[in-house]
């Protein structure tokens, strides 16, 4: 702490003196430039966060009370009005100013820009003699910057296992050679597969009438073992969360992805008809979530039924479930979004082939099972074990390895198509990469 003090006051002893001050703040890209207005605050100047937008990626959120958040580039930075403290991770720095709130808009100090923030985004460069804010597509090597113009933020150093995983480099790395999750690249990819329920949650059991029994803990391993073996021969690493009859905790089943460093976060489960509907089985078909509010009455019913499975556990080792958690790890999945969204997609496109169902679709609710996982994550409802052909073709062997195939087929074209976005990016100049999510 005493030494963030010290840095604290080195930066405030840095900067220009009141009378050399401008009464703006340069902010700049390759190809834009902006000039954000500074006003007088409690202790020195402040500048209104959300102005820095478009050319900064920042999110600015109200939490509760007079705390707030702003992320750029994934990483969350606390900020409390009338507090001059600010929090990232486990960290705290002190500012020379108050943030404030004005017009129900967050004005923050220019020592965060100039301290803080570059520490945290590594594409962000704060140059003290120009009094610019400098963004990069790409992370800048400190070799690449004049002693003379910037201030040199510490770097910012990820938080590892202790024990490397196989084929995982431990170099810094550059943009296009890190995983989707933003570790360094493996010699293959790596995708975690997710067998819904298990142990003393059985998950739904059907049909309502007719064909044959089905629990859906024991489909969901079944499939998701054969998901794991078409990745296999189409070249993709696979780890799964569970491979035996066994209860794994929601929270616990996007950990395992994060400490994998995976790609990806595919997890199957069987659906199940409202009891209320007017032909509950008659209901059948397809679907395939990604993480974000739901947004029909159906999409809430399946979100309720999947995360009741919190009722078996008896602890789990995620993050807290309180509001603040659960804004972060909101925040740090919004970037993935976009991602598991086309990805839902081509998995609809690829079991509309072979299903014979109808596709119900891509949806979006609040999954427990998606929210801790730090990647492009989806849910599969692979189709309705209430209706008796559903559950038919989802216990005939043949039908299981076509739907397999096409679930890891799905996989393997987002991957290549991501690799072929990253591969544009890094010879083609582009002038939407700081635009806002």
């Amino acid at each position: 702490m005493i030494a963030l003090f010290l840095a604290a006051f080195q930066i405030a002893a840095a900067q220009p003196t009141p009378a050399a001050r401008p009464d703006s703040l340069v902010v700049k890209d390759a190809t834009r430039t902006a000039a954000v207005a500074l006003v007088p605050g409690r202790g020195g100047p402040l500048l209104r966060a959300d102005a820095l937008r478009p050319i900064v990626p920042l999110t600015v959120s109200h939490l509760t009370g007079e705390r707030w958040m702003l992320i750029v580039n994934g990483t969350a930075i606390q900020v409390e009005q009338g507090s001059r403290f600010v929090k990232v991770g486990d960290e705290s720095y002190q500012l020379a100013a108050d943030a404030d709130v004005r017009g129900g808009k967050l004005y923050v100090p220019l020592q965060l820009l100039a301290e803080v923030v570059p520490r945290v985004a590594s594409n962000l460069v704060w140059d003290a003699q120009r009094f610019e804010l400098r963004a990069f597509s790409t992370p800048t090597r400190n070799a690449e910057r004049r002693d003379s113009e910037v201030v040199k933020p510490a770097p910012r150093v990820a938080a590892t296992p202790a024990k490397a995983s196989r084929g995982t480099s431990t170099t810094t790395p550059r943009r296009g050679d890190v995983t989707l999750a933003g570790q360094p690249r493996r010699a293959r990819q790596l995708v975690v597969v997710d067998a819904g329920h298990g142990g003393v949650d059985p998950g739904m059991r059907g049909p309502i009438y007719g064909g044959p029994k089905i629990v859906e803990k024991d489909v969901t391993l079944d499939v998701a073992r054969r998901v794991g073996a078409a990745l296999n021969r189409r070249g993709i690493d696979v780890k799964y969360t569970r491979t035996t009859d066994t209860l794994i905790a929601l929270d616990d089943r996007g950990r395992i992805a994060n400490e994998a460093h995976a790609d990806l976060f595919v997890s199957i489960h069987v659906n199940a008809a409202n009891p209320n509907w007017k032909d509950p089985g008659g209901a059948r078909g397809f679907e395939t979530y990604f993480l974000s509010e739901a947004k029909t009455e159906d999409a809430r019913r399946v979100e309720q039924m999947e995360n009741e499975v919190v009722k078996f556990e008896t602890r789990t080792s995620g993050p807290s479930s309180d509001a603040l958690s659960f804004v972060i790890n909101d925040m740090a999945q919004n970037e993935h979004l976009r991602e598991a969204n086309e990805l839902a997609d081509l998995i609809q496109t690829r079991l509309a082939k072979i299903h014979p169902g109808p596709s119900r679709g891509v949806k979006q609710a609040g999954f427990r099972v998606l929210v801790t996982a730090f990647m492009p994550a989806v849910l599969v409802e692979i189709g309705f074990g209430s209706n008796p052909a559903d559950a038919a073709f989802m216990t005939d062997r043949k039908h299981v390895d076509e739907m397999s195939a096409a679930i890891a087929d799905a996989v393997v074209e987002y991957l290549k198509g991501y690799e072929r976005r990253v591969s544009t990016s890094l010879v083609a100049p582009r002038t939407d990469v700081l635009a806002p999510r």
